[in-house]
Formats: C-alpha cells, sequence, structure tokens
C-alpha cells in the first residue's frame, strides 16, 4: 500500500522505532518530512531520473531522506557511512549528486568525512547536515544548511506529479574500485502496483500487521530494500543502530517481532552467545527470517532452524538484480548448502570457454533473461559482466545446479587460490572453521610461497576468551584436515583482533591480501 495511506490510518502510531537510543518515528511523521523532502529535492531543481547521495548512519533522517527521493523520481545512493573522505567523495561524484545529506555523526568520524566534501565534490550545488546539533558551537559548517531546518521552509504535501524513484547502489569495493549499478528507472506513480515488489513480500511472508527488525546498515542495498517494503506493508520496522548479537535478541523477545533479514555473520554471532543467553530468548514470536549477502555454512543454518523452526528463508541475488534463486527452509533441509531454485530468470553454468555445463558440474554462474543493468560510467565493465547477446549476465559466482535445478555455490571467482596448480576455493575452508568453538570469524586467503605460488593461510579471530598460540594453530589445521582433503586446508593461521568486515557483513578480503602481496606479484582481487 501507498505509505501515505498508512500515514492516514496509523497516525500517531510508530512507524519506526530506532534502537538503543529508543528514537520514535510516527507514521505521520514519516509522511510530513518525506514529502517536504520531496518538494526541497523538486525546489532544487532535480527532474526525473536524476542523482542525490546520502552519507549518514542509521537514524530517521536517513530513512526521511531516501522516502523523498523515491517519490520524486530521482536515483538516489546511499553511502557507506563507514567510507574515507577520498572513497566517499569518489561515489558522490561518480554518481553526479547534485544534492547530498551527510552526517555529522555522534562522535568525529561522521564530520570528518562530511567536512572534506564540498571541496572534492563541486558538482554538488546543495549541502545538507544532519546532528549539527552534536558540533562543537564554533563549527564552521561551510556550505551545510541544518537539514531540519532546511525541511521546515516545505508544504508536507504530496507532490502533484510524484514518480517512483530507485537506489542507485555500489558495489562495496572489497575487489576495486567501487561502482554505480544503475537499472532503468520508470514513470510509474508510487500508487500504481509493482508486481515485481509484491512477488518479492509475497515470497518473503511479509503481511499487514507484521513487526520488522532490521539489524544492518541501511545504506546497504538489502536492509535498503526491506526496510522499504515494510514501510509499504504498514509493518512497524525496529532499527537497530548497531547489530549487537544479545540485543537482537533482546529486540526479538521485547517487541515480538514478526519478520527480520540478517546475513550469516550474525546468526554466526548469536549462535556463540552463552548458553544461558540463548536459552533464556524468547523467538517465538518470530516468523520469517530472511538471510542473503553471503553463503550461511550448512552447520550454522541447521543449528539456527532447530532453534527457530523452518522459518528460515534464503535468496541468492546481488545489486545488479540479474537473476535470484530462492529456497525454503523445507527445501534446504532436503538440499543443505543450497542456495535454491531461479526465482528470477534462469541459471546457466559455464566453463571459462563459455560453453554449457551439466547438472552437478561447477562453472560460473549465469542468469539468462532477468533485468537489465548497467555499471554507471563504466561500459567496458557493462560489457565483461553480458555475453555477446545481452541476453546473459554474470556477477563472478561459482557453483553447480543439482538435477532437481538447486543451486549450490562454491565461491567467488575472483577469490580463487592457486597453489600448486591447484584451483582452491576458500569458502569450504572458511565455513569450516567458523564452526570451531574456538574461533569467532576467519578468512581465508591465497599468500606467496615459492614453490607453490600460492598458499593457503586462514587468519582467525578467536572467540571471547580464547588466547592465540601455535598450539591452538596446530588444532585449527588439524580439525581442517580431519574434515577437507589436505591441499584446501590452511598450512598456517595468523591471528588478528578483529577481521575487516563491512558493517553488512561483508568480507574486506582484499585489505587482508594486500598486506601479505606487498612487494609480490599478485593476481589482482
Amino acid at each position: 500500500m501507498y505509505p501515505g495511506e498508512w500515514a492516514q490510518r496509523r497516525a500517531d502510531e510508530p512507524l519506526f522505532v530506532f534502537e538503543p537510543s529508543g528514537t520514535v518515528v510516527t507514521f505521520a511523521e514519516y509522511e510530513r518530512d518525506a514529502n517536504r523532502m520531496a518538494h526541497l529535492l523538486r525546489d532544487a531543481g532535480l527532474g526525473f531520473g536524476e542523482h542525490v547521495a546520502f552519507l549518514v548512519e542509521n537514524r530517521p533522517e536517513l530513512l526521511v531522506a531516501e522516502g523523498g527521493a523515491d517519490r520524486t523520481g530521482l536515483y538516489f545512493t546511499l553511502v557507506n557511512s563507514f567510507l574515507s573522505a577520498d572513497e566517499a567523495a569518489y561515489i558522490v561524484n561518480d554518481c553526479g549528486a547534485r544534492v547530498v545529506v551527510a552526517s555529522a555523526g555522534t562522535g568525529a568520524g561522521m564530520w570528518e568525512v562530511a567536512r572534506e566534501l564540498p571541496a572534492r565534490c563541486p558538482n554538488v550545488e546543495r549541502w545538507l547536515l544532519v546532528g549539527a546539533e552534536s558540533l562543537p558551537v564554533d563549527t564552521d559548517p561551510g556550505p551545510y544548511v541544518d537539514f531540519a531546518t532546511a525541511l521546515a521552509a516545505y508544504p508536507d504535501t504530496h507532490l502533484p506529479d510524484e514518480r517512483v524513484g530507485m537506489p542507485m547502489g555500489y558495489s562495496s569495493g572489497t575487489t576495486g574500485q567501487p561502482k554505480g549499478i544503475r537499472r532503468p528507472l520508470t514513470e510509474r506513480a508510487p500508487t500504481d502496483e509493482d508486481p515485481l515488489f509484491l512477488q518479492g513480500a509475497s515470497t518473503f511472508r511479509y503481511r499487514e500487521g507484521m513487526v520488522y527488525l532490521s539489524p544492518a546498515p541501511l545504506y546497504h542495498s538489502a536492509p535498503q530494500a526491506a526496510v522499504s517494503t515494510a514501510v509499504h506493508y504498514g509493518a512497524s520496522t525496529i532499527v537497530m543502530e548497531r547489530f549487537d548479537a544479545a540485543l537482537f535478541l533482546e529486540l526479538v523477545e521485547r517487541h515480538r517481532v514478526t519478520h527480520t533479514q540478517v546475513v550469516p555473520t550474525m546468526l554466526t554471532r548469536v549462535l556463540k552467545l552463552p548458553d544461558d543467553v540463548r536459552a533464556a530468548a524468547d523467538v517465538s514470536s518470530l516468523e520469517a527470517v530472511v538471510h542473503a549477502a553471503a553463503p550461511c555454512p550448512v552447520p550454522v543454518k541447521q543449528a539456527i532452524i532447530d532453534w527457530w523452526g523452518p522459518i528460515l528463508y534464503e535468496y541468492y541475488s546481488a545489486t545488479e538484480a540479474i537473476g535470484a534463486t530462492f529456497i525454503d527452509s523445507h527445501d534446504w533441509l532436503t538440499h543443505p548448502g543450497s542456495v535454491g531454485r531461479a526465482m528470477l530468470g534462469e541459471i546457466v553454468i559455464l566453463d571459462d570457454t563459455g560453453n554449457e555445463l551439466p547438472a552437478g558440474e561447477q562453472g560460473t554462474v549465469w542468469f539468462r533473461g532477468a533485468a537489465g543493468f548497467e555499471y554507471h560510467n563504466d561500459p567496458d565493465k557493462t560489457a565483461g559482466a553480458k555475453d555477446d547477446s545481452g541476453t546473459m549476465a554474470t556477477v563472478g559466482d561459482v557453483g553447480y545446479v543439482d538435477a532437481e535445478g538447486f543451486l549450490f555455490l562454491t565461491d567467488r571467482k575472483s577469490f580463487m587460490i592457486i597453489s600448486g596448480g591447484a584451483n582452491i576455493y576458500p569458502q569450504e575452508a572458511e565455513n569450516l572453521l567458523v564452526t570451531h568453538p574456538k574461533v569467532l570469524d576467519v578468512a581465508v586467503i591465497g599468500v606467496p610461497d615459492d614453490d607453490l605460488g600460492e598458499a593457503v593461510k586462514a587468519i582467525v579471530q578467536p572467540a571471547p576468551g580464547v588466547e592465540p598460540s601455535p598450539q591452538l594453530e596446530a588444532e585449527l589445521i588439524t580439525f581442517t584436515r580431519d574434515h577437507l582433503a589436505h591441499y584446501k586446508c590452511p598450512r598456517s593461521v595468523d591471528f588478528v583482533a578483529e577481521l575487516p568486515r563491512l558493517p553488512t557483513g561483508k568480507l574486506y578480503k582484499r585489505l587482508l591480501r594486500d598486506q601479505y602481496w606487498e612487494g609480490h606479484d599478485s593476481r589482482v582481487l
């Protein structure tokens, strides 16, 4: 349903609750401010299909800014709030944003980035700042205007010619410079039905009256889409300002959460909570838990199903929207490890020469006949992701399809280790090691080796209370050799206080590799 209709029905009820701060935004407040944002953007001269960018952490103003752009027919880019000034400026310039909303944050970090952007982004015409009240009184805001003050100058009525906008997400940059992923806009009014939207919501069991919990950063494409869908269903949405496993369980119980979407790292962290914390948690309200964004180790998913019941729903897709698969808990239990059958597009597995492979044989995963996209300002990368006919596309994942059409992912092609001539996909060892009780998080990479070219190394973040030691290294190597072919197992283990994961759960593997490959020739990942 159009969000404006929910604002009439449930004006004073909470639409968003931010935790742990407890900030509440009602349906009427959101509708008022989203309309004001739409008028501001129109007054700034932005026409259909132009661009804006938002560099804001999980706070109400981000959802208001997004809501305004989404009813003005604009592309809006949600910039990772953990980026450096150089990285954020690159995205703002590349997407061609004419208006930027940035946050001063709650500490020095975000303001230090935000204050650098105007000098680095000369084509931006209007700068709005969220959270200016947290800055010292003598701070020079430069070209920034206070966000709330700017909104207050505009009416809270609907634009007469509303059109649906669209996020233009950027790849995470874990394997190089991030690229904007642009899909075509349609001149559709927000009140028009979107069959694809309705299909997705039905697949994930959305319903009126549900309570949605969003535990991830809202700048990422999956949480953004999930929260947007929840808004259209009139759901009260609990937004975690940062993820904490114990708080996640507490919020499910306190708010009687029915639906949520997580990444596998979150499931792992919840499972590794103390036994008494997990035993005390009341998760009986949960109806549907969706997970995606990264492969989930089989033992982790099995343990969650054993605990929460068969309410896990998994999909595999990408921001490029070239295709998608889906699997519910019942099908997964008979096909453990699968990410499901095709829901959007047709799965095709190709070898390195472009030949289609039969069921059971591993190759690059392509989708045929799915939605079109392009990498913004990068026709070469766009062409490289599609076949010569333009009817198939890939994001470089590797896997196979079984005889029943269920897709199993092996790894990402760019993460492959070539050791002594053997191709090794590190995901297999990662999925095993994360199940070890002394391991909180792990990455497996290839490092320089004079004899083999690359040697397999595990980089481990120990569980709380576990001290790194040569004995632990030997224990983990033996653990992998008890379950995997020896050539796939790490030859060495390094220990770190924390792995460089993005808040979305995605591992920043390039940073790890760069530390070991400095001064060596290396394949660019």
